[in-house]
């Protein structure tokens, strides 16, 4: 009997959302729909600069967590954060969820990460992170327990640009396979990918990683193609179960020779992007680690996925068990 079902590796990272114009993100010098790394100076400059912001707990992995939780499942998670006020805000959060988090906190500086995200009108996401703390996480806060007790490990392809987390996911790979266990990514952002292809391949090619979620444009980056269907016959040979997600149009499960389709759930009104590939994989690893068909892995991802882009933020304000028991999928 394992004591998790998913263990989450990511930056923890307080998310401070606010809406705005296309203009502004040209003004600024903000890439749309990217995360965009940013120093302390800047990240106070664009704080500054915000309307009226809701502060929420966030950060990749941390979102993921979040939603396993929701579901019912078993979540733990490895993040940093600074023993300050947004540290006691994430940490309170996450716990508050049902997520098991004993990651010692810095006692003093760099402060907790924190993200500006802009959303335009469209519902597209723009972040501008500062890591701070994030930082700081390396091999000293891996729990071995943690790491081989849970069906499957997943991590944030964001973690490849802190240097010493590279450190802390590998070490977590040798607990989590020495005990037979599963180990997932997601490659986070297209421009990560950019950074890290090469990285992102080996870890793929060489077992480091068995399971890998996408969007289509991190697909696309990864193969240096502009066809998604060459992407997606490449990462079936490169990894043993991949899921893509296409927006709209649902989403898109490889294993070996087997494809599945997977539909978008139907929704009133798109509000904000953030968080969606995030609750994707929390809805597909709670099917995965609860023995369900990768079909209803997929709907399950669908479901959380589309649900949280009808509402601001990036954690479910609504019991995903009980929407999935709704439509019948629990």
């Amino acid at each position: 009997m394992s004591e998790y079902d998913v263990l989450c590796i990511g930056n923890a990272i307080v998310d401070i959302i606010a809406q705005c114009d296309d203009a502004f993100l040209v003004e600024n010098r903000i890439i749309k729909g990217a995360m965009n790394l940013i120093d302390a100076e800047r990240a106070e400059l664009l704080y500054s600069r915000m309307g009226p912001a809701i502060e929420a707990s966030g950060g990749s992995a941390g979102n993921t967590a979040a939603g396993i939780a929701s579901f019912g499942g078993r979540a733990a998670f490895f993040g940093k954060v600074s023993s300050d006020h947004l540290g006691g805000i994430y940490r309170h959060d996450i716990t508050a969820q049902g997520v098991a988090f004993d990651t010692k906190p810095l006692a003093g500086s760099p402060p907790t990460a924190r993200s500006m995200i802009f959303v335009t009108p469209d519902g597209e996401r723009s972040m501008n992170t500062y890591l701070g703390a994030c930082i700081e996480l390396g091999p000293e806060d891996v729990e071995a327990g943690k790491a081989a007790g849970a069906k499957v490990t997943y991590f944030e392809g964001y973690l490849w640009d802190p240097p010493r987390a590279k450190e802390a996911i590998r070490l977590t790979a040798e607990h989590a396979h020495a005990a037979g266990r599963e180990v997932s990514m997601t490659l986070s952002d297209s421009f990560c990918v950019d950074r890290y292809r090469d990285e992102f391949l080996d870890l793929m090619r060489s077992g480091t990683v068995d399971i890998v979620f996408a969007n289509e444009s991190e697909l696309k980056s990864l193969y240096q193609t502009s066809s998604f269907e060459k992407g997606l016959d490449l990462i079936r040979k490169d990894c043993r179960l991949a899921a893509v997600t296409r927006s709209e149009r649902g989403s898109v499960i490889v294993r070996g020779d087997e494809t599945i389709q997977v539909e978008a759930i139907e929704i009133d009104r798109l509000v904000d992007t953030t968080g969606a590939g995030d609750l994707y994989a929390a809805g597909f690893l709670f099917g995965y680690t609860t023995g369900r068909s990768l079909a209803d892995c997929g709907k399950l991802g669908s479901l959380a996925a589309g649900l949280v882009i009808q509402q601001i933020g990036p954690r479910p304000r609504q019991s995903l068990q009980a929407a999935a028991q709704e439509i019948g999928l629990l």
